[in-house]
């Protein structure tokens, strides 16, 4: 690409509607990396910072869409979007729109399908870090959906952070976004309940922490272990030759028991080893931890 080809790539109009405290950032981002930029917001007072940084503020929805050829959406769910877009779908049509609400994947696919019965060209995203990371080194934005729209609008894709595209699928971004926070949540639960644990017996959660992440998290729970247990994941092989699910769920157990016994809530353990102990059921018992994937994978049984 050409200097002059970059430079027109940075000029590309973009509109984006939703002022919340992420979507403000993303349009700073915009503005600053010489992107003419158009709001639009239900209160319109909080695109003031904006448009003193040279940003227009559209009076309606459908002006705002038709100042541009990509419209980024920063609402709160995918209903929300559908309301706010009404009457707005023929300035639409012909243009891109990217969503970047939160949802589930099934909300993703139908807003395809209403994409495409307007003519619209979607891409579905999801935002994985906080608004103070955004445009910055580490920021990761998910898209999936029609390739060449992504590819056609990564220019200003990739100022709010790296893009990655997942696939054509649209449901693939929110499905990532909602597996990652599952990740984190399961994470922070996983520490606040070991922090509880030492802490019924006085230890100070600073003190226990310089232990748990100064070395147990970086040397333990490595990347390096993890990707390499992701290759195994994909055949299917769970060798128990370093320890098996077994001798886990023994652990588990001692967790349990361990948390009864010094006064704290036994109730997330005590899962950890129900769902340990219907990996052994289904005959994971000589095969390692990772074995539980196959619990996972079932299907919910009512009731």
């Amino acid at each position: 690409m050409t200097n002059q080809q970059a430079s027109s790539a940075s000029d590309t109009p973009v509109t984006l509607i939703g002022l919340g405290p992420m979507g403000v950032v993303l349009g700073h981002a915009l503005v600053d990396a010489g992107h003419p930029v158009t709001v639009w917001n239900r209160t319109p007072g909080k695109a003031d910072d904006l448009v003193a940084k040279g940003a227009h503020r559209a009076d309606s929805v459908a002006e705002a869409v038709a100042a541009s050829p990509v419209t980024l959406l920063c609402l709160n769910d995918y209903t929300t979007s559908y309301a706010i877009l009404d009457g707005a779908e023929e300035a639409l049509a012909g243009r891109a729109l990217v969503n970047l609400n939160s949802g589930t994947p099934k909300e993703a696919a139908e807003a395809a399908a209403w994409a495409e019965r307007l003519g619209i060209a979607y891409l579905d995203g999801a935002i994985m870090v906080p608004p103070t990371l955004i445009g910055k080194p580490g920021s990761v934005l998910l898209y999936s959906g029609p390739r060449d729209v992504f590819d056609q609008h990564r220019t200003a894709l990739d100022t709010l952070g790296d893009s990655r595209f997942l696939g054509t699928d649209p449901g693939l971004a929110v499905l990532y976004n909602t597996a990652l926070l599952e990740m984190m949540y399961t994470t922070m639960n996983g520490w606040l309940h070991a922090t509880a644990l030492v802490g019924s017996s006085g230890v100070k959660p600073t003190e226990f922490a310089e232990l748990a992440f100064g070395w147990f998290v970086p040397t333990v729970l490595s990347n390096e272990g993890f990707l390499a247990g992701a290759v195994n994941l994909d055949k299917a092989a769970y060798p128990g030759d370093l320890g098996t699910l077994e001798m886990n769920l023994n652990a588990l157990d001692h967790i349990t028991k361990t948390s009864e016994e010094q006064g704290i809530r036994a109730d997330q353990p005590r899962l950890l080893r129900t769902i340990a102990e219907r990996g052994v059921a289904l005959g994971h018992a000589k095969d390692n931890y990772y074995a539980l994937l196959e619990v996972f994978k079932q299907p919910e049984v009512a009731g």
